[in-house]
């Protein structure tokens, strides 16, 4: 016969298995969760330029105390996204014409040097942009502009990244924040703007794939100043 498991197994046993019934999922901290959400709707345009946003309403929100409220509004502000207001609560700072010069200055001195380096483009380079095209055609068709606005910015980021440069990638990962908001906003008040977004991208693939290091420089520099005209109310 076979031995009988000791009580002291039994009870150990069972005493696990009525602690992973009883333990929930951990959640994040408050202050992280209250930090992604405010995060997210700016980002998305939930909470839009020039919206007061106040503890309370984001307390209640998310669905904890104040305290965690604070501490993530303070990470923002740092962030550059929100302005705190003693006693008033957190404007969402809008996207200024300054800031969206400096983004696209930096991001011409970034992409042009890492397209150019591209050249010859590695057939996983080649692949992974060609996903990323496709992917954001079927957001757009599905008018997920959010989503469009990330896939865009992926596009971007691959190339930037295959020409192995850890703290040029780095440089370029900080402006993901600023480039998803200004690429949501622009969508938004530029609906036919990602039909021109997703041809320009598909003729920046073409430069890649065929070997033209010139053509893609100079592709990459017309995409990107797109945002400049905007800044100075030009659109093309």
């Amino acid at each position: 016969m076979p031995a009988a498991p000791s009580p002291t197994s039994t009870g150990t046993a069972s005493s696990a298995a009525r602690s992973a019934k009883q333990s929930p999922a951990k959640q994040p901290p408050a202050a992280e969760r209250v930090y992604a959400h405010v995060k997210q709707g700016v980002l998305e345009r939930r909470y839009e330029g020039g919206t007061l946003l106040t503890e309370g309403e984001l307390a209640e929100a998310v669905g904890v105390s104040r305290t965690p409220v604070r501490e993530a509004l303070l990470k923002l502000e740092v962030e550059g996204l929100i302005k705190l207001y003693p006693k008033k609560g957190a404007l969402v700072l809008p996207v200024s014409a300054q800031e969206i010069a400096d983004v696209v200055e930096t991001r011409q001195l970034v992409e042009e040097h890492a397209i150019r380096k591209a050249v010859p483009a590695s057939p996983a380079l080649i692949e992974r942009l060609t996903q990323l095209l496709e992917k954001q055609k079927e957001q757009a068709e599905a008018g997920d502009l959010a989503g469009a606005a990330v896939t865009d910015r992926c596009f971007h980021a691959e190339i930037v990244r295959s020409g192995g440069n850890e703290i040029l990638s780095r440089l370029y990962d900080q402006l993901r924040d600023r480039q998803l908001r200004m690429g949501v906003a622009v969508m938004h008040a530029h609906p036919d703007r990602i039909t021109k977004t997703l041809t320009e991208h598909r003729e920046i693939l073409e430069a890649l794939r065929s070997g033209d290091a010139e053509a893609a420089v100079d592709l990459v520099h017309r995409h990107v100043s797109w945002f400049s005209n905007l800044a100075r109310g030009e659109v093309r």
